[in-house]
């Protein structure tokens, strides 16, 4: 039986792993190299209003590096990657329940910066060009906005300077427009893309479901229903790939289709009928006043 001393031994309190938060360059290179530069390091770039798919890359590049490396989260809503009719303003922020998100995930530094820290020398007169790529699906409903994301990630990268960046495949014309820069332009870091984390239902994860009501998160089900009809189409090619995808949406009630589209996954070029191998099966609609991306990989035969 445990003596009486034991038994009262006081338990000491979990350790809680804390995240410091910088809002400059210079508070930001003191906090992630306080001594000096890590074996491996890992950034994780967002706009904050962060849920589960960005704690999914958390924990990724927490697991990249290991306990003895280090991993930031940038959060930053990026003006250059919004048009003059998008939803700048209306896009949710939440520094605290970020942070919060951050810490629990494995993040040793948050780089919370403003407008003015990134470009202060106001909008920059200068900046990157998507090319070809930015101008397709994505990229012509959002003129210039691929543009604005190279901009921004080739700013935080020269800032960050990780050995390792990692993205979401959700928005995977993005993904693939990042890891096409960073091979064109000689970059030094690996970028690293992690899957798209879905509700148990199939919505893909977005902070822009919050916006949706009930009735609109039901019809945004048809966008995932959609997907998964065509990838399980795909072993009859590309044809029935949009065929079956198609039929789902047509179907769908509530769903104001942008596009549909089966792309190679190196230029996010249209896949030909007779395509074979790895594709991407990308759609973009808006349900209620609220807009949405999805896709999945698919390997057509």
């Amino acid at each position: 039986m445990a003596g009486k001393a034991q038994r009262n031994k006081p338990q000491r309190a979990p350790k809680v792993h804390r995240a410091v938060v910088t809002r400059t360059v210079d508070d930001f290179e003191a906090a992630f190299w306080p001594d000096e530069r890590p074996v491996d390091n890992a950034v994780v770039m967002t706009m904050g209003a962060l849920h589960e798919g960005h704690a999914a890359l958390i924990r990724a590049a927490r697991k990249q590096v290991g306990q003895e490396g280090r991993v930031a989260v940038t959060v930053f809503v990026n003006p250059l990657q919004f048009g003059p009719a998008e939803d700048l303003e209306r896009y949710p922020r939440s520094l605290d329940e970020d942070v919060k998100l951050a810490e629990e995930n494995g993040a040793d530094v948050v780089f919370a910066p403003s407008v003015d820290e990134v470009y202060p020398n106001g909008r920059p007169q200068v900046r990157l060009s998507a090319g070809p790529m930015g101008e397709r699906f994505e990229g012509a409903t959002r003129p210039g906005h691929f543009d604005g994301v190279l901009t921004v990630v080739a700013k935080l990268l020269h800032i960050t300077d990780p050995d390792f960046a990692f993205f979401g495949e959700k928005d995977a014309q993005q993904l693939a427009i990042i890891q096409r820069m960073v091979a064109d332009l000689d970059f030094d870091v690996e970028v690293v893309g992690v899957p798209t984390a879905r509700e148990e239902d199939g919505l893909a994860r977005s902070s822009r479901n919050r916006y949706l009501s009930a009735d609109e998160r039901e019809q945004a089900l048809a966008l995932s229903k959609a997907l998964f009809a065509g990838r399980d189409a795909a072993a009859q090619g590309p044809k029935a790939v949009r065929e079956a995808a198609s039929a789902v949406l047509d179907a769908a009630e509530g769903i104001n289709l942008d596009y549909l589209a089966l792309v190679d996954p190196h230029d996010f070029s249209e896949a030909a009928d007779d395509f074979q191998g790895a594709a991407v099966l990308a759609v973009a609609a808006t349900v209620g006043s609220t807009r949405l991306i999805d896709n999945v990989h698919v390997i057509c035969r």
